[in-house]
């Protein structure tokens, strides 16, 4: 029985610049692009569901009750799956639909094209190595790879998630946030101040799968 411990997917980083662009820290799908900026289906189905989260949080709160259905103690099972071993069980699952619940709606993000280009940076570059984390192959961090691709105002946030091929389990995975007491990626997701949002979606060679998601408040493509 193959058992895939997802304590991954709780890594985060969070930078925000200036208009003075000085920074400050602050809190087995199609995945090839048909040209540069565009997304993939996966990668559109991912933008769809954290809208669809951001606009119907209580909604959105039943797929996480069927979701909790398929716990049993700490590890998640589907039927011919890789058994996924989770940090704090269904509680956390739980805790995140009664936030939902709870939560009002926030508006829709828009797709930019400079924070695709900025996702799809990490992902190539990570994917192809067993490495986790915010720290590209290249040494770049978030910062220097949005700034590859254009500046902006406010907050720019970069998120990633490992071990999900599913549009759905990615957003859900989030909202969960295992394993993260700060619950930081499910902030990220309900953040009114996010207006824009980037998305690269490709293997990973240790956790099969990565989907890294970038979030800003008002970014300009160069």
């Amino acid at each position: 029985m193959v058992k895939f411990f997802c304590f991954v997917i709780s890594l985060f980083s969070v930078f925000s610049l200036s208009a003075s662009n000085s920074w400050i820290s602050a809190s087995a799908h199609e995945t090839k692009p048909t040209t540069a900026g565009s997304l993939s289906k996966l990668e559109q189905e991912v933008v769809a569901e954290l809208n669809l989260a951001r606009t119907q949080p209580k909604a959105y709160a039943k797929f996480l009750a069927d979701y909790a259905k398929h716990y049993s103690g700490k590890d998640v099972r589907f039927t011919g799956e890789v058994i996924m071993t989770t940090n704090e069980g269904v509680a956390a699952v739980n805790e995140a639909i009664k936030f939902l619940n709870n939560q009002k709606p926030v508006q829709k993000l828009s797709i930019d094209k400079g924070l695709c280009l900025s996702a799809r940076d990490m992902a190539r570059m990570q994917g192809a190595t067993s490495q986790i984390g915010h720290v590209g192959t290249d040494g770049s961090s978030p910062t220097a790879r949005f700034v590859r691709h254009g500046d902006w105002d406010g907050l720019c946030i970069e998120n990633i998630d490992y071990g999900n091929n599913n549009a759905r389990r990615i957003v859900i995975s989030m909202l969960v946030n295992d394993g993260m007491k700060t619950r930081a990626f499910r902030k990220s997701i309900f953040e009114p101040k996010y207006r824009q949002v980037g998305v690269a979606y490709g293997p990973h060679k240790t956790y099969y799968y990565m989907c890294v998601i970038d979030y800003a408040e008002k970014f300009r493509d160069k």
